[in-house]
């Protein structure tokens, strides 16, 4: 039986996105099948995270209305053993979906995957809401400044009110000068958001380069956030791996 995890963040410009393409394919790249779904059917970036805009054609409304199968759906990385990818919809908004079928989609996502990542929607709005319905685990993503800390805190409140039975925060972008300035450490956001700490990921500029450069994260050439990524899809499967600080 497999695992659906939603990644949330509840204010946009954290990594959440990035989060998701870089820990499914780590956990792809450790022999799990593993699927991406993009809930976000706003802004729906998450194709350009994972290298795959050419390859998206069918959506996960085609899943929630009868008209594929999920498997049939989902497109398959070609750099990337086990990776596989199910699009937003373009002219589809959460309150078009029917929150049955959303259950019944990931409920088969569980047959057909060991792990499936939800890019959920920014904020805390219906479209996060659905997306958390069905859901075994919440990441939520924050950056450690003040209004993403406030939103983290909102959206792990709301995870909690749905009934998700694991919620974990993962502290992305991190300098750790900067929280000499703020005069805040890490258990700091961990008392303030609720959530016990799944990882913690430095700011990297070879996620923007590789990003640019059309090349997954996890295979471009400079690359240490990849492995701060690969030790929190270690965790997800269950592994004690102790986290490391950096100046």
């Amino acid at each position: 039986m497999g695992k659906v995890i939603a990644v949330s963040s509840g204010k946009g410009g954290t990594g959440k996105t990035t989060t998701v393409a870089a820990v499914a394919s780590c956990l792809a790249a450790l022999g799990y099948k593993t699927l991406c779904v993009d809930f976000d059917t706003g802004l729906r970036n998450l194709d350009l995270s994972l290298c795959m805009a050419d390859f998206a054609v069918a959506d996960f409304m085609d899943v929630l209305s009868g008209d594929m199968a999920l498997i049939d759906a989902c497109h398959e990385c070609p750099r990337i053993k086990n990776l596989f990818f199910l699009a937003a919809p373009t002219d589809y908004g959460p309150d078009d979906l029917s929150v049955g079928a959303v259950k019944r989609m990931f409920d088969e996502t569980r047959d057909e995957f060991d792990y499936c990542l939800v890019d959920c929607p920014a904020g805390i709005g219906t479209g996060f809401r659905l997306a958390l319905i069905n859901a075994d685990m919440a990441i939520i993503v924050t950056n450690g400044e003040l209004p993403a800390m406030r939103d983290a805190q909102q959206a792990a409140d709301v995870c909690r009110e749905i009934g998700v039975g694991e919620i974990r925060l993962l502290l992305n972008r991190v300098k750790l000068k900067n929280f000499k300035h703020m005069r805040a450490t890490i258990d700091d956001i961990i008392n303030s958001v609720g959530a016990q700490l799944l990882g913690v990921v430095r700011e990297d500029e070879a996620i923007f380069l590789s990003l640019h450069e059309n090349t997954p994260l996890i295979l471009y050439r400079k690359r240490r956030a990849a492995y701060d990524f690969l030790d929190v899809a270690r965790r997800i499967e269950g592994r004690e791996i102790p986290l490391h600080l950096w100046r």
